[in-house]
């Protein structure tokens, strides 16, 4: 798959890849990782959703980021800007594999994500649907500056989860930036 490649300090972002495949069915089989996430995947259900984003790269030109850590070259989630029909906004959005979360991949990939939608996609805003208790996604929303706009619906089959929307403007942004 053609597309971007975006290097952070410790991370490379690019669109999903087949060789992706393993280690995504390993993390969405997670069940912690999946908490909020819409609960944790068998593996054929995985290749389904693995199958969604590399074709929303496919038909328009984005979808969220296979995450690869620099250092070691392994796969360690995705993330990034993602808008299924029916969705409250244009969200940018994580799921990482459980062993690197507290390294600030998050909001170092979400950062980089969001210049990225910002600059290519020609975004005016973005969101995060989070739900309210999951405070570790919170955290990653306010250190990138987003606020609390409210209450989100999300459409099916997730018409029953409870999100709230974070978010922020493109001018609130490069001025967090700055």
């Amino acid at each position: 798959m053609q597309g971007p490649c975006i290097e952070t300090d410790r991370l490379i972002l690019r669109p999903t890849a087949a060789e992706d495949f393993d280690a995504w069915a390993e993390c969405m089989a997670d069940p912690e990782v999946n908490r909020f996430l819409g609960g944790p995947q068998p593996r054929a259900i995985a290749w389904r959703n693995f199958m969604t984003m590399a074709g929303s790269w496919s038909i328009l030109g984005f979808g969220m980021f296979s995450v690869i850590e620099r250092a070691s070259g392994r796969w360690v989630g995705r993330l990034g800007p993602w808008e299924p029909e029916g969705w409250p906004g244009h969200e940018i959005g994580w799921g990482l594999l459980r062993e690197t979360w507290g390294k600030g991949y998050a909001t170092e990939g979400a950062a980089a994500s969001m210049d990225w939608a910002f600059e290519h996609l020609g975004w005016n805003e973005v969101i995060h649907s989070i739900n309210p208790e999951n405070h570790a996604s919170i955290s990653v929303a306010k250190k990138l500056g987003s606020t609390l706009l409210g209450p989100g619906t999300l459409p099916a089959p997730f018409e029953g989860d409870v999100v709230d929307l974070w978010g922020q403007s493109r001018e609130q942004w490069l001025a967090h930036r700055r």
